[in-house]
């Protein structure tokens, strides 16, 4: 009987996401080509990890107008519900086309090898970067 009560109370936290936000993030993420939600904004994140995807994506060429970006710590249901919806443990969370790519940790490795370049060129949210002067 304990072990059904404590996976109701697990099921019940993990369903925090209302059917509204879940809509409003669905209609965020499907209608804007790339997506961050993050502490903070571009303009100003506010925790590192936030600062070093948006780094990233400015090293990409990534222009800012082609940023859809949410303030996770302004709405305590998105900061907690992005989380749900994505089945990923931290923020920031990165959404290209509708599907997740990924946090800080993700975007870093795909940056180093090429692969996030590939991505961005590829939906249209960058121009293909010229080759170091080593790759020449």
């Amino acid at each position: 009987m304990f072990a059904r009560a404590g996976l109701r109370t697990l099921l019940a936290q993990r369903r925090s996401l209302s059917d509204e936000a879940r809509k409003l993030i669905d209609d965020a993420v499907n209608k804007n080509t790339l997506v961050v939600f993050m502490k903070g904004s571009p303009e100003a994140p506010q925790c590192g990890f936030s600062r070093a995807v948006c780094q990233i994506l400015e090293v990409q060429g990534v222009p800012r107008e082609k940023i859809m970006s949410f303030n996770c710590l302004e709405d305590p249901e998105l900061r907690e519900g992005i989380k749900e919806y994505s089945d990923w443990p931290t923020i920031p969370q990165v959404y290209v086309k509708g599907e997740f790519v990924g946090g800080c940790d993700i975007m870093i490795s795909m940056h180093q090898s090429g692969e996030l370049e590939k991505l961005l060129v590829a939906e249209g949210l960058a121009e293909e970067l010229p080759p170091l002067a080593e790759e020449k």
